[in-house]
């Protein structure tokens, strides 16, 4: 029998073109209930009963100029994106809205000065692109996450002049993962703004060229995702910083299935598990959101449920590496 499909909550219908008109309080108080009405396991519809776009895509990339030219500078291509490319995949896969973050690696190379550049540009790009289009975009800003100084300047701008509904932090930046204490005052200027951090993967410093006919984003993404998960909890940012909204990409990667390794870890760290995980390890990764894109079959979704409930599992597509039909094919498998 088909699950239930709700309207996202957190999100008002604008009658124009029959969009969504989104707003930043709107999208913080709906972030835990209006994900998993986007689709889940047995829904095939692609609408919602009013026939409106219904799904809020919380993984959906986007390239701003300025980005695109210093990646080229470094003599690395990327993705063709646009934003037509984008609405024309949301109007075929019954997404109303789209939360933008930049694509990979964002600010976890380069100098600080071009890192702090580059983050602002691309913010006030993603920004321009919510008000052309209304209702149709959100965006996460990027900030140079390794650069304190920058990063606390850019998440004020960010929240307060161009109203983005949240960041995107990458799993790692060179050796660190994101509970590293060198990022702990970071994070406690985005838990003291109880920010919606969406975390994207990308290949680790240590495992980028392991197995030569298989590239890191097969299997690499996921670890990481998994890696940086285990930083946060076992390191402590998880327990000290709990008003960040984290979400993690695919399903939470390899997470779900190493969670008995997890346990056994916390009973052997002993005393030292109860100061960091004070309410101990699981309910700190009940705590995260999960995002569907390429964490869409029945075996990582069942997985994933086994540790939280359906509320906490957002829809993404990963859009323009995949595009939202894969996503709605494999959720109504």
């Amino acid at each position: 029998m088909p699950l239930p499909v709700p309207n996202a909550v957190g999100f008002s219908f604008d009658n124009v073109a029959g969009s969504f008109a989104i707003s930043r309080r709107g999208f913080l108080a709906g972030l835990g209930a209006f994900s998993a009405g986007a689709l889940l396991p047995g829904c095939t519809t692609t609408s919602s009963p009013s026939g409106r776009p219904h799904r809020i895509d919380v993984h959906h990339h986007f390239v701003a100029p300025t980005y695109s030219a210093s990646l080229k500078a470094r003599g690395q291509g990327h993705i063709s994106w646009s934003v037509q490319k984008s609405i024309e995949d949301m109007d075929k896969s019954g997404i109303a809205t789209s939360l933008t973050s930049l694509i990979q690696p964002a600010m976890a190379i380069g100098d600080v000065p071009g890192n702090r550049r580059l983050s602002r540009e691309a913010n006030e790009y993603a920004a321009k692109i919510a008000r052309d289009y209304p209702g149709r975009f959100g965006s996460y800003a990027c900030i140079p996450f390794t650069d304190t100084e920058g990063a606390l300047k850019e998440i004020e701008y960010a929240l307060d002049t161009l109203k983005a509904e949240g960041f995107c932090l990458m799993t790692s930046y060179g050796s660190k993962y994101l509970g590293d204490p060198a990022f702990f005052p970071v994070l406690e200027e985005l838990n003291r703004r109880k920010a919606i951090v969406y975390v994207h993967p990308l290949a680790p410093q240590c495992c980028a060229a392991i197995l030569p006919d298989v590239p890191p984003a097969t299997i690499e993404y996921a670890v990481d995702s998994t890696r940086t998960m285990a930083s946060l909890v076992f390191g402590g940012g998880a327990a000290k910083y709990p008003d960040i909204r984290w979400i993690f990409s695919h399903s939470g990667g390899t997470t779900p299935f190493l969670l008995s390794r997890f346990i056994r870890q916390e009973q052997d760290m002993k005393g030292e598990a109860i100061k960091r995980m004070p309410n101990g390890v699981m309910h700190e990764y009940k705590k995260f959101y999960y995002e569907t894109a390429q964490g869409h079959h029945a075996g990582a979704l069942d997985a994933l449920l086994r540790i939280i409930p359906m509320s906490q599992i957002l829809y993404g597509t990963d859009f323009p590496y995949r595009d939202g039909a894969e996503v709605n094919d494999g959720l109504g498998s």
